[in-house]
């Protein structure tokens, strides 16, 4: 018995997910259907075709699964332990030291390179 009312959630769960790509077409097909109607209006009916959509999704398994994936990111966002102020400068200045630096090796290293090329070739 149990496997009978999974099935028959995830059929009304399907039913509900092919309505709402039914009304999401049948909006933005009024949007453009009442163009003559003032632009307002339209997006205003188009959003609020959009939010029952979504409520609707919210009703099934798979919008259940994401709510409860985005309180679960909240909560480990939470848990972050940002670094200060102090952390984030430091880090800064050392990463734009190392871009310099590196960036020097690697100029000296194209400028001797192409100095070798030029005098092996015979064009110094």
């Amino acid at each position: 018995m149990n496997t009978q009312t999974e099935a028959s959630t995830n059929v009304f769960d399907v039913v509900k997910q092919v309505f709402s790509v039914v009304f999401v077409i049948a909006g933005i097909t009024a949007f453009y259907h009442f163009s003559d109607v003032k632009l307002i209006y339209r997006v205003l009916g188009l959003l609020t075709v959009s939010v029952a959509v979504i409520a609707m999704l919210a009703t099934t398994a798979w919008g259940v699964g994401i709510s409860a994936f985005i309180v679960d990111s909240k909560i480990e966002v939470r848990k972050i332990v940002w670094p200060t102020r102090d952390e984030t400068t430091r880090t800064t200045l050392l990463v734009f030291a190392m871009v310099s630096i590196v960036s020097l090796v690697l100029w000296l290293l194209d400028t001797f390179l192409f100095w070798g090329v030029r005098l092996l070739t015979g064009q110094a």
